[in-house]
């Protein structure tokens, strides 16, 4: 396990690569591969003559080609597949061709198209990606650490594959989702592929479906639980803290059980975040302060209400929460704009809600007055009618729960409503964007969870926006790890999300354009890891640098996908 490195000429100044092998070996390594776009001065050098064909290509012609097999592939997981095999083979390639097609490509390397490809894991395996760490070998644990294609690694997205996605526990098939997440911090924040390490903590799988799969590459047995279960993930934490000291750690997709748990238990031990919590929570926000600021009030003047509160709702909240209190209101005072709905209803103290609600339950006197049909469960509708909800926010994957009823009342309760209909995939989607904009007369802030084609806002056919955490987490993540900070705080997805906001002009959010287009991605993330950076600095966390220096830091941290030059130092 050696260090991916850039070196720097001293003389010239020229950067370039140390080649650590050469011939069939270096071709056959996906960081280091050029293919056809070695120059013939390296294919000598390299032992690459005989091996590669005559032709030299650019990098412009290798992306001619593999864009033009790429639209050759008919279904999405067709084209995963095909990308998944340039990624196999050529890194650099593959991320220039992501970026150069961004819009087109994303929802193919990560959702919705990964969820196929979780669900059909063990079929379409075909060579390892990151590492896979059984419960049965959590005792060798460094030795596992050890076999990561690189000692340097500066950011490690881990699943236990037990709630991926709308799909559920999806056992070993949850590996996807820490390679494509991993390849979103390149594609969207230029951390480099070899510092990222996607890991896969195999501790069983309650699906049925893939306990009789005999093809199905994970262990057989049901998932472990209770001590069990700590003990592995203890002992894998204490194994990343020892092989990778300075790495960020980011939890996903664990099941609601054991996220908020988890991430409570190790965010002050390790530099850790969860992504399904916070990042979305941080997306979230911006967008419903960037509509807040088009509407020219402040956060304080809205009331919300949440259909669905686990991790997401949880997220949302608490981040709101934080920004509300910065504005001058109490705890209390915060929480009292807030309306967790869950599956029986408004959710009451008395009804011993799960962790993700607790902290924002009501008492029963904060509905003495409001018109009922049942006191003992109080719907929706009647929390919006009641509440005179501004913001209504969805994240309870229950498709058509934002009625024509609900939806028409959000427009009677306010001049602009906003509406976030959070639910992935397309079809769980609480209300399209069309029946939002028709109910309100048109006068809606709206934005989803899923991509949904354009429609009709405030009289105006728009793309509608989306609340990809992309948009935040690849910049806190880059943020982070520039800063050195030990911690991801609370404040620093506040901060996040404010510059993800402030990058939204005004008369652009006035027309219902709540946030950047997802080509100007690495823009964004710029402004993000900058905006963590400061927020890491100003809490005494992250290195102490002015402004200036701090940003010069985080631009040239971020890596372009461009071949440099390669050179064989024998030892």
């Amino acid at each position: 396990m050696g260090k991916f490195v850039v070196q720097l000429d001293p003389m010239t100044g020229e950067k370039y690569i140390s080649a650590p092998f050469t011939g069939h070996q270096l071709v056959e390594h996906p960081i280091y591969n050029k293919g056809s776009a070695f120059p013939a001065n390296e294919r000598e050098q390299l032992g690459l003559i005989g091996i590669l064909p005559e032709k030299i290509l650019t990098m412009e012609k290798q992306l001619d080609k593999v864009y033009e097999n790429y639209v050759k592939r008919d279904s999405p997981i067709e084209k995963y597949v095909y990308l998944l095999s340039l990624l196999d083979r050529n890194e650099t390639l593959f991320y220039s061709l992501v970026l150069d097609h961004c819009e087109e490509m994303l929802p193919i390397v990560y959702t919705p198209t990964v969820g196929e490809a979780a669900r059909t894991f063990s079929h379409l395996f075909r060579r390892p990606r990151g590492l896979y760490i059984s419960a049965t070998k959590i005792a060798e644990i460094d030795e596992i650490l050890a076999h990561s294609a690189f000692s340097n690694i500066n950011l490690i997205v881990v699943t236990d594959g037990e709630r991926i996605l709308g799909l559920g526990d999806q056992g070993l098939g949850g590996m996807a989702i820490p390679v494509g997440k991993s390849s979103l911090y390149v594609v969207g924040a230029g951390i480099h592929p070899a510092l990222c390490l996607p890991i896969l903590l195999d501790v069983g799988t309650n699906n049925e479906e893939l306990l009789n799969d005999p093809l199905y590459l994970g262990v057989k047995h049901e998932r472990l639980s209770g001590e069990e279960y700590d003990n592995v993930v203890e002992s894998f934490v204490k194994g990343v803290k020892k092989a990778f000291p300075h790495a960020l750690l980011q939890w996903e997709d664990f099941g609601k059980k054991n996220a908020l748990r988890l991430l409570n238990r190790y965010r002050e031990r390790i530099c850790s975040f969860n992504d399904d919590i916070f990042g979305t929570g941080a997306v979230t926000f911006a967008t419903i302060y960037a509509a807040v600021k088009a509407k020219k009030e402040n956060l304080k003047d809205q009331r919300y209400v949440f259909f669905g509160f686990g991790q997401a709702g949880y997220g949302i909240a608490n981040t709101l929460l934080n920004a509300l209190t910065e504005e001058g209101l109490s705890l209390e005072q915060a929480k009292a704009l807030i309306y967790p709905i869950g599956s029986r209803g408004l959710v009451f103290e008395e009804m011993k809600p799960h962790e993700y609600q607790k902290p924002f339950a009501r008492m029963r006197n904060d509905v003495t007055g409001w018109q009922l049909q049942n006191e003992e469960r109080i719907d929706l509708f009647e929390t919006v009618h009641n509440t005179k909800a501004t913001v209504l926010i969805g994240t309870s994957g229950v498709s058509g729960a934002f009625t024509e009823e609900v939806l028409a009342q959000m427009g009677k309760n306010s001049e602009r409503p906003i509406i976030l209909a959070l639910s992935n995939p397309t079809k769980k989607s609480e209300c399209s964007p069309q029946a939002a904009s028709q109910a309100t007369g048109g006068k809606c802030f709206i934005a989803t969870g899923s991509p949904f084609p354009p429609a009709i806002i405030m009289g105006n056919k728009t793309q509608v926006p989306q609340c990809n955490n992309m948009y935040i987490f690849p910049g806190v993540g880059l943020g982070a790890i520039v800063s050195m900070t030990p911690r991801v705080t609370d404040k620093m997805f506040i901060a996040a999300s404010k510059a993800l906001a402030s990058m939204v002009p005004l008369k652009d959010a006035e027309k219902g354009n709540l946030l950047p287009e997802i080509k100007d991605i690495r823009k964004v993330s710029e402004e993000v890891a900058f905006a963590v950076a400061q927020q890491a600095r100003e809490s005494g966390l992250g290195i102490r640098l002015p402004d200036e220096k701090l940003k010069e830091l985080v631009k040239s941290a971020m890596w372009e996908p461009r071949y440099l030059p390669y050179r064989y130092e024998s030892k």
